[in-house]
């Protein structure tokens, strides 16, 4: 079979590898003219990581991420540094964080040379007797397209033009220390009034962490570290020392989207859509990679048999999972970023007398996954 996939995102080059090693032609096509993957982490939970056995790559992605430290206390805290909840450790003993940078070379190593088209932005899908891509690069004409293409999907346009990228209300940074630092036995993340941190190791001793704020979107800062500086200077250590050991330059910032309305199908034709293009989310139950990466190993499996079916069982299969993940992500996102005094007060009290055993079940039921057979 002929696949031609757009957009070289983790979820992208996820399904080209699994559609590969079923022997299916693949190219991959990408707008940016490289491949160069921003400097921050993901983390990757049991999910995430059932997904990348599939594709035969978890020992590989294994070797470059971190496991989690047990010992780590891990949960919400206030800036004072005063804890709101604990998670259990049952919840992050499968949690692997990793730089995307290592993520990317993993998955571009299970590719053949030449699969990845990099510099060609396509213009649009026709559907005929199998599918064909109009792009920048000319037509590609094959049996079937998946739309890996983001947030601002082109392929997903093509079909579902009623979606559109929606504002969260929040911006994010995001950064990776150039060194060690230690996390004085704690990790995870403190939420404020309008604002909050969070942080994780890498295996290096490295550490990547994000700070989100409430601004309207579009919001620009003359410097971006200098801003981070500001806004979370005096909260409980290490998160001065997390900002202070990041290279300012190499502070990532972006308003956060997911989509205004939920799709009411992943597929029209021979086309279906996987990861942000099909059910972008916001990253407050840190699912968007391992969604994407379970959307992933779930089409090339079922892609073994007739394809119509295939894309239908795949529609069945994804689109409810990660429709309910993404409205707990809105809704989680909504209670952490609660600026006003008197409301953000209740949430922390209501977190402090929520007992750790729902946390524990509310992490198990988004980490629970069952790949295809």
């Amino acid at each position: 079979m002929q696949v031609t996939v757009v957009g070289a995102g983790i979820g992208g080059l996820a399904v080209a590898v699994g559609l590969h090693r079923r022997g299916h032609d693949v190219t991959v096509l990408e707008r940016s003219p490289d491949l160069t993957a921003p400097g921050a982490g993901i983390s990757l939970f049991a999910n995430g990581l059932a997904a990348l056995g599939v594709l035969g790559l978890a020992d590989e992605v294994r070797a470059v991420a971190a496991a989690y430290d047990s010992t780590l206390r891990t949960g919400q805290r206030q800036p004072s540094g005063r804890w709101l909840v604990e998670v259990p450790a049952s919840s992050t003993q499968d949690l692997a964080v990793v730089h995307r940078q290592d993520l990317q070379r993993v998955l571009l190593r299970a590719l053949p040379a030449g699969t990845v088209r990099t510099g060609v932005t396509v213009t649009g899908v026709e559907h005929a007797r199998g599918v064909v891509v109009d792009s920048s690069g000319g037509r590609t004409a094959g049996d079937l397209v998946v739309g890996a293409d983001g947030l601002r999907s082109a392929v997903r346009g093509t079909f579902a033009r009623g979606a559109s990228p929606r504002y969260a209300g929040y911006t994010a940074w995001r950064g990776v220390t150039e060194g060690a630092v230690d996390l004085l036995g704690g990790a995870g993340e403190t939420w404020g009034r309008g604002e909050r941190f969070g942080y994780v190791p890498l295996r290096d001793g490295r550490v990547y962490w994000f700070g989100v704020a409430s601004a309207p979107a579009g919001t620009r800062f003359a410097d971006e570290g200098a801003e981070v500086r500001r806004r979370f200077d005096d909260w409980h250590d290490p998160i001065p020392a997390l900002v202070a050991g990041t290279d300012p330059d190499a502070v990532l910032r972006h308003d956060i989207h997911d989509l205004n309305r939920r799709l009411p199908s992943f597929v029209q034709g021979r086309v279906a859509l996987l990861g942000d293009a099909a059910h972008a989310m916001t990253p407050d139950v840190g699912q968007g990679g391992g969604q994407a990466l379970e959307d992933a190993a779930t089409l090339a499996v079922l892609c073994d048999g007739d394809l119509r079916a295939a894309l239908r069982e795949y529609d069945r299969l994804r689109r409810p999972r990660t429709q309910a993940i993404a409205r707990r992500a809105r809704m989680v996102g909504r209670v952490a970023k609660l600026g006003w005094g008197p409301a953000a007060a209740a949430r922390d009290l209501l977190l402090r007398a929520m007992p750790d055993s729902a946390s524990a079940r509310a992490a198990a039921a988004v980490q629970r996954w069952d790949p295809p057979a």
